[in-house]
């Protein structure tokens, strides 16, 4: 039975360990504040569990399409728990998945996007407490590059072992953090007016806005 095959499964107290780690670790670089930073770290963190409750605990991805890819990769063993790297089985970096090129970009991902959440909570923290509005650092270049980095974790967390879960959910964590930036722009011009405009002029929201000479 392919179920009696499962080779690193059902480890449920390490699916629940890391999960508990990489939240706090993740918290511990967020540091949420307002409601809005609460239910999008909140999201995240469920995005977190889902994965790792496959990773660890029931591959239930590979369990549903165990027969589609039986048939259209037979020298893989999709029970073991090297199979639950889903891309580099299926592009056929079968020797050892966690030196295959989608894993080695996930933490490159990973790792970026919780520099991103650091440097630019170091930032927004110490321009709330002058009350005015963050520009420097990272923030001269990207107006939100926590949502940013939460949005890189993600996507490395997909290449490294995507789910139908996590699949499902990456969208609409994507589309709540980008009506969440929306409404703290709103917020800001509220606040700081036609500064802030001035200041989204010269940035981009998600991703840089490269300045051009002017041909005068």
């Amino acid at each position: 039975m392919a179920t009696h095959q499962m080779q690193g499964f059902g480890l449920w107290g390490l699916a629940f360990v890391n999960s508990v780690v990489f939240i706090l670790f993740a918290l511990s670089f967020f540091k949420p504040q307002s409601p809005r930073d609460w239910r999008s770290f909140s999201a995240f963190s469920a995005f977190l569990v889902a994965l790792f409750a496959e990773m660890y605990g029931f591959p239930l991805t590979i369990y549903l399409f165990s027969g589609w890819l039986q048939s259209h990769y037979p020298s893989v063993n999709w029970f073991s728990h090297d199979a639950g790297h889903l891309l580099e089985m299926m592009f056929g970096w079968r020797v050892n998945p966690h030196f295959g090129p989608f894993h080695i970009a996930s933490f490159v991902l990973i790792g970026g996007g919780f520099w991103m959440i650091s440097v630019g909570w170091a930032v927004l923290h110490a321009a709330q407490q002058r009350r005015a509005i963050a520009t420097t650092g990272i923030y001269e270049r990207i107006r939100h590059p926590q949502y940013v980095g939460f949005i890189l974790i993600l996507t490395g967390f997909l290449l490294q072992w995507p789910t139908l879960l996590t699949l499902a959910m990456y969208p609409v964590l994507v589309v709540m953090y980008v009506r969440l930036a929306r409404h703290e722009e709103t917020a800001a011009i509220a606040e700081y007016g036609d500064a802030y405009r001035s200041y989204m002029a010269r940035t981009g929201g998600f991703f840089p806005k490269w300045r051009t000479r002017s041909s005068g």
